[in-house]
């Protein structure tokens, strides 16, 4: 018992290096890796060790800062806005809370929107481009969303600041090309559904009978009995009675007619085309572009007249093809981007699988090369194996619980962890040569306090050094410099662990050599 007492650095080591292999490689140990075959490690690549692609694009915006708007007038004043700048009320937010009004449009400048302000009486103390934190928030939430309801089914979604203080959205997705993920992310996702329905002297008219949020569930993109590809959705109680309401009045009480074909055109496209035919239709939209243009079958025109909608309020939206059918599916469910993002000033990185294959060799042979050189580097020194073995086994068991700790908390590796990897393993084994020619350097260890005096004494000095290595690398982790960021939180974990774990344990290690010598 008193020897686990003594030596109970060594059994913390021993134990986190067990855990370690358990995150490392037993599956469902890190949470979401369960039934993962794909590696016989849990390990996580990035696009430069996987391959996939990386874009980082800004939100496109301008906000006002410091408009003192009482929470029962946001509403109006984003409609004002939004009339005065001659764009979409949603690429308008105002909040009475953060005393913000936010503008998502290309074509609206800081002067543009100051004067729009002005002109509803309101005096803004700054005006700038860019969006605030909660919008930032929500479009990383959205984004996270889009990909997770995708095909493309794995990625990371992030803000990171630039030094000039510019944000970029920066999104990632491994094994996937460029196109693929643009194409998810390039457009809002604003879905609206319209009644367009006859008006009078052979015009029609289009009025928008359901918005985005007013769905609560939004089923699967699949095809119908009659092999149509459909999006099977069902309105909010809320909202169900007023759609059902807005229906009746628009004349779909009973069934609707519709043969105009406009999908991919405007809302103001599809009325102008019902002109004259004296056709009901119910006109789904997605990003303005129209994906669902059909009539109204006698069973739900039967539910909106005898009420009986709003007490079971599905329907089916049908579209031209599956894939519309996935997008329309996949935008209803992640919802729409506040702000739409700038790929004018995107930044994109693209790698493929195949590459990503060989740097992954690489890496694996760049680490076993940088052990066996440690190795023959320390047996040079000291040539006793006794000493050398247990100061290149604590230095590997360093790196060990490092990928330990990678594997638990799912962090994508790239090539600039593999770096950071390469420097914990030089730097651990420096620590450990201090500490050895501390103690084995000085004469004779002949008791166990001048042995923990000259530990204490080594160990001050590697714990400068750690304390030095954090404070510099911890800049780059919040700087967004790209492959640095990650090259420096590889680096202070280890030397984290290195400093409350494996040296402690080392120095253990190395008092039961010493002393057994002596003893000898």
């Amino acid at each position: 018992m008193s020897a686990l007492r003594e030596n109970w650095r060594i059994a913390l080591l021993i134990v986190i290096v067990i855990a370690s292999g358990a995150a490392f490689l037993v599956p469902g140990v890190p949470p979401g890796t369960a039934g993962n075959a794909t590696s016989p490690t849990n390990l996580q690549y990035g696009i430069q060790l996987d391959g996939g692609t990386s874009i980082q694009a800004p939100p496109v915006g301008v906000t006002a800062e410091g408009v003192t708007v009482p929470a029962d007038g946001e509403t109006a004043l984003e409609q004002n806005v939004s009339s005065r700048l001659g764009i979409d009320e949603i690429d308008v937010r105002v909040d009475n809370g953060t005393e913000t009004v936010e503008a998502f449009n290309r074509t609206v400048s800081q002067s543009d929107l100051r004067a729009a302000l002005e002109a509803e009486g309101y005096q803004p103390e700054t005006v700038r481009d860019g969006v605030t934190e909660f919008t930032r928030g929500e479009m990383v939430r959205v984004i996270e969303d889009k990909i997770r309801e995708s095909a493309l089914g794995s990625g990371t979604v992030s803000t990171v600041q630039t030094p000039g203080g510019q944000h970029f959205i920066s999104i990632t997705a491994p094994d996937r090309d460029r196109d693929e993920l643009r194409s998810l992310i390039d457009e809002r996702g604003v879905v609206r559904v319209y009644a367009v329905y006859p008006g009078g002297n052979d015009t029609h008219v289009s009025q928008q009978v359901l918005e985005q949020d007013e769905f609560s569930r939004i089923g699967a993109a699949q095809e119908d009995q009659n092999g149509n590809p459909v999006v099977p959705v069902t309105v909010r109680d809320s909202s169900a009675p007023g759609f059902q309401q807005s229906m009746v009045d628009a004349g779909f009480g009973r069934r609707a007619t519709c043969t105009v074909e406009a999908e991919g055109r405007s809302i103001a496209e599809t009325t102008e085309m019902a002109n004259g035919t004296g056709q009901r239709c119910l006109v789904a939209t997605l990003n303005g572009n129209v994906v669902f243009a059909g009539g109204v079958r006698q069973n739900l025109a039967s539910s909106f007249s005898d009420g009986t909608f709003a007490n079971d309020p599905n329907f089916q939206m049908s579209t031209r093809n599956m894939s519309e059918a996935r997008e329309l599916s996949v935008s209803l469910r992640a919802g729409r981007l506040p702000a739409p993002l700038n790929f004018e000033e995107a930044r994109s990185t693209s790698l493929e699988p195949a590459l990503a294959e060989r740097f992954r060799v690489n890496s694996l042979i760049t680490g076993i090369a940088a052990v066996i050189a440690v190795s023959l580097v320390v047996y040079a020194r000291y040539g006793d194996p006794r000493v050398a073995l247990p100061m290149i086994v604590t230095a590997l068991s360093e790196v060990w619980i490092l990928l330990g700790f990678v594997a638990f908390v799912q962090y994508p590796l790239n090539l600039s962890h593999i770096a950071g990897f390469v420097a914990v393993i030089g730097t651990g084994v420096d620590d450990l040569i201090i500490i050895a020619d501390e103690i084995l350097q000085q004469g004779q260890v002949a008791t166990g306090r001048i042995f923990q005096n000259r530990f204490r004494k080594a160990f001050w000095v590697i714990g400068a050094a750690a304390a030095t290595t954090i404070v510099a690398m911890s800049p780059l982790t919040v700087l967004g410099l790209g492959d640095l960021t990650g090259f420096a939180i590889v680096t202070i974990v280890g030397v984290l662990i290195g400093v409350l774990i494996t040296r402690p344990a080392y120095g253990d290690i190395l008092r039961n050599l010493v002393l057994d010598e002596e003893q000898e």
